[in-house]
C-alpha cells in the first residue's frame, strides 16, 4: 500500500463497501419544507445499515446562493442554508405562526420535481423572520460563540454575503458597495451557518453510530463569484475560464466560466486554502469524491474573449502534467485524513491514472463505458477491475439504465451481445437486476450506484419516463437540471419490503 494514502485506508478499511449515492434535495418527506433536507438523512441511515450498505455518497452541499447547480457554490466551505430542517430549529416557539409558515413551505413537497428558486426564496425569508425572534437566544449558546470563533472561513463568507445583497446580487467586480455597515447582517449569516453545522453533526454522529460512511464531493473548481474568489483573488487566474475540448459528444467544445488555479501561487502560500477547505470538508465526511481529478494533471482553458475550440491545455508542456498533479495529489492526501475516490472519467491520459494507482488512490468505473476502446473496443468483465477502484452504472451527469436501454440503441446491442443476451426493446427487471447484481460483485472495493437505479427496479418507486429520472444533463443550461425528485417518500422506501430484500441480497456479494 503507498503511504500516501495509507492512512486514508486505515480511516474506511480496505474491504467491499457498498453505497447508494443521492441528491439531497431529491428526497421527499412531507414534514420538510419543499426539498430533501439534513435530517431526511436519518432514516436513510437507519435504512443502509438494516440493509447491510455503509456507504452514502452526496452531490455538493455547499451554499450556491440563487445557482440551482450544487457545483457552482458561492463557498467552498459554507453549507446551504436551502437544506436547513426548518422543523427542528431551535427556538422555533420564538417566531409567531412558526406552524402556519412550515404549513406553506410543506406544500412545495408534492411537486413532481422541485422548484429550486421559489424553495430557496421561501426559506430564505422563513430565516429571516426566524432570525429576527430567535437570535438574541442563539447567540447566548456556547456551541455557537465556539463555532464563529473557529471557523476562520465564517467572517469572509457573512462579509460577501452581505455585499452581495447590498449590491443587489450583482457579481463581486461590479459591486459599488465595499464596506460592510450592518454587523447584524454579517450575524445572520454566521447563524445560518451554525444552524447549518449543527444539523449536520446529528447527521454524522448517527452515521457513526451505525457505521455507515459519509462520502462529500469536492469540485475541483469554484464559481468565479464567490467568496472564495472575492477574497483570494491572488491565487486564482481570471483571465482563463476552464472548460473541456471538442469531443464526440460536444463538437464545439465547453467553456464552464469558472476561473482556474495559479498554482504557483497556491504552493507559495502553502497550500492553505486548499488546506482549510479540506479541514472543514473532514468535520463533515469520512471519504470524498474527487471531482474532475485530471484538472489537477492538466485543465483545457479557455482565454476571455475566445471559444472553448480556441483553448489550450494547461499546463502547455506535457512533461509538467505528472510532476504538477503528483505535487497536488500529495497535498491533499497529506491534508486530510479522507480517502478520496477520483473521477477519473472521459480522455484521460493512461499515465493520469498510473499515477492514481501508485498513490493508492481509487477511480471510478461505469460499467456501461468500460471498455477496451484502444484496440477491439470489448467490455471488460466487471471480475477484472482493480481493486482500487468504484463501480457504478451511472453517474448524476448521466442518463440512468432506464434512459440508456431507451435511447443508445448501438451501445445497448452491443453490451447484449457481450452478456449473451438477446436485445429487446423492452427493458426487463431481470436484465436490470443483473447489471445492478454485476455492479456489486465486481472487481473493486467500492460498490456504489445512483438510489433511483435501485427504485427503478419497481415500477411504483419510479417514473413512468426515464427522462424524469435524470439528474442533470451537462453543457447545457436547463431549468429541469438539478430539480430531480425521487417520486416515493423516504417512508415508501424504506418500507418496501422488495426493495429491502434486493439491496440486503447486494449487499451480502462477496
Amino acid at each position: 500500500m503507498s503511504l500516501a494514502s495509507a492512512k486514508e485506508w486505515q480511516k474506511i478499511g480496505r474491504r467491499d463497501h457498498h453505497g447508494i449515492a443521492l441528491p439531497l434535495f431529491s428526497l421527499r418527506n412531507p414534514q420538510s419544507s419543499g426539498v430533501g433536507e439534513f435530517l431526511d438523512l436519518l432514516p436513510i441511515i437507519n435504512w443502509c445499515a438494516e440493509v447491510g450498505f455503509d456507504l452514502i455518497q452526496l452531490l455538493p452541499l455547499n451554499d450556491s446562493g440563487t445557482e440551482s447547480s450544487p457545483y457552482s457554490a458561492l463557498s467552498a466551505m459554507a453549507l446551504h442554508p436551502l437544506y436547513l430542517s426548518l422543523w427542528a430549529l431551535p427556538f422555533l416557539d420564538c417566531l409567531p405562526q412558526a406552524e402556519e409558515l412550515l404549513s406553506q413551505l410543506q406544500q412545495c413537497n408534492s411537486s413532481r420535481r422541485f422548484d429550486y428558486q421559489k424553495v430557496y426564496h421561501a426559506k430564505l425569508h422563513f430565516l429571516r423572520n426566524y432570525f429576527e425572534y430567535a437570535f438574541e437566544q442563539i447567540q447566548t449558546l456556547l456551541p455557537y460563540q465556539e463555532f464563529v470563533q473557529s471557523q476562520k472561513w465564517l467572517h469572509n463568507y457573512a462579509r460577501f454575503s452581505y455585499l452581495k445583497k447590498k449590491n443587489g446580487l450583482q457579481p463581486w467586480w461590479e459591486w459599488k458597495i465595499t464596506e460592510v455597515h450592518d454587523e447584524n447582517e454579517l450575524n445572520f449569516y454566521k447563524m445560518t451557518q451554525y444552524l447549518a453545522f449543527s444539523q449536520w453533526a446529528k447527521v454524522k454522529e448517527e452515521a457513526e453510530r451505525k457505521h455507515i460512511f459519509l462520502k462529500g464531493d469536492i469540485p475541483i473548481l469554484i464559481n468565479r463569484n464567490s467568496a472564495c474568489v472575492y477574497e483570494h483573488q491572488e491565487l486564482f487566474n481570471l483571465e482563463l475560464s476552464a472548460g473541456a475540448p471538442p469531443d464526440m459528444y460536444s463538437q464545439e467544445g465547453q467553456s464552464w466560466g469558472f476561473p482556474i488555479y495559479d498554482w504557483k501561487k497556491q504552493e507559495e502560500t502553502n497550500f492553505n486554502w486548499w488546506k482549510e477547505r479540506l479541514h472543514v470538508a473532514e468535520k463533515l465526511y469520512h471519504l470524498y469524491r474527487l471531482d474532475h481529478v485530471v484538472g489537477f494533471f492538466r485543465i483545457w482553458v479557455v482565454p476571455k474573449g475566445k471559444t472553448a475550440k480556441e483553448g489550450y491545455y494547461l499546463p502547455v508542456d506535457e512533461k509538467e502534467w505528472l510532476s504538477q498533479g503528483d505535487k497536488i495529489m500529495r497535498m491533499l492526501l497529506s491534508s486530510s485524513s479522507m480517502l478520496p475516490i477520483g473521477e477519473d472519467l472521459g480522455n484521460v491520459p493512461p499515465e493520469v491514472r498510473l499515477k492514481l494507482r501508485e498513490l493508492d488512490v481509487p477511480g471510478t468505473k461505469v460499467y456501461r463505458w468500460e471498455r477496451r476502446w484502444n484496440t477491439d473496443r470489448s467490455y471488460i468483465p466487471v471480475e477484472e477491475y482493480i481493486p482500487e477502484s468504484m463501480t457504478t452504472v451511472s453517474t448524476h451527469d448521466s442518463s440512468t439504465l432506464s434512459g440508456w436501454w431507451q435511447d443508445d440503441g448501438e451501445e445497448v446491442i452491443s453490451f447484449c451481445q457481450f452478456k449473451g443476451w438477446e436485445y429487446v426493446p423492452e427493458f426487463s427487471f431481470e436484465k436490470r437486476f443483473e447489471i445492478l447484481h454485476d455492479s456489486h460483485r465486481s472487481g473493486s472495493l467500492f460498490h456504489i450506484n445512483l438510489l433511483q437505479e435501485y427504485l427503478n427496479l419497481f415500477p411504483e418507486l419510479s417514473w413512468a419516463d426515464p427522462d424524469a429520472e435524470r439528474i442533470n444533463i451537462p453543457g447545457v443550461v436547463l431549468e429541469r437540471n438539478w430539480t430531480y425528485r425521487f417520486r416515493p417518500t423516504i417512508e415508501e422506501i424504506i418500507s418496501h419490503k422488495k426493495l429491502k430484500s434486493i439491496m440486503k441480497a447486494f449487499a451480502a456479494l462477496p
